[in-house]
């Protein structure tokens, strides 16, 4: 027989609680990826729609009860997933901005770099689009050149 203090019990049914705020947090179309019970699924629904503070805290205590009569591990596997999934596009998203502030900056080697790691990017248009955005920014007019070298970026990044 396994026992568990008060204080042991006490943690696990926090970190369910928690569980249920991370899903809280995830989008619908996420949410609907993961397998849960329908209870569980229309309970965190309903918080959503909650306002006042002391009745969320309710509804959350209510989902880690809910939370208690299932294997919480897939569950938690789903948000990891999601929230490492989130995390990798915003470096990404910070790593393309970094590649346009070198190139507008003039940093030569970096198209070479980037023609050898995406061959479908083209040399000319990668250029003109530098040479536009140094053009705008030398008659401080808004960066339209700069923006649409962003965006091409992005597009050789996704394939």
């Amino acid at each position: 027989m396994d026992f568990k203090s008060r204080t042991e019990k006490k943690k696990e049914a926090q970190s369910l609680q928690e569980l249920g705020e991370r899903l809280l947090k995830v989008s619908r179309d996420q949410m609907n990826d993961i397998e849960m019970p329908e209870e569980l699924y229309n309970a965190i629904e309903f918080a959503r729609t909650i306002k006042s503070f002391g009745a969320l805290k309710r509804q959350m205590q209510y989902i880690g009860t809910l939370m208690r009569k299932i294997d919480p591990g897939p569950i938690r596997e789903a948000l990891d997933h999601i929230e490492e999934g989130n995390y990798r596009k915003a470096m990404e998203f910070k790593e393309t901005e970094q590649w346009r502030d070198e190139l507008i900056a003039g940093n030569k080697a970096l198209i070479e770099q980037l023609l050898l790691q995406y061959p479908g990017a083209d040399r000319q248009q990668l250029a003109q689009f530098v040479r536009n955005a140094n053009k705008e920014m030398a008659n401080n007019k808004p960066p339209k050149s700069s923006r649409a070298l962003f965006r091409y970026l992005q597009k050789l990044r996704s394939g």
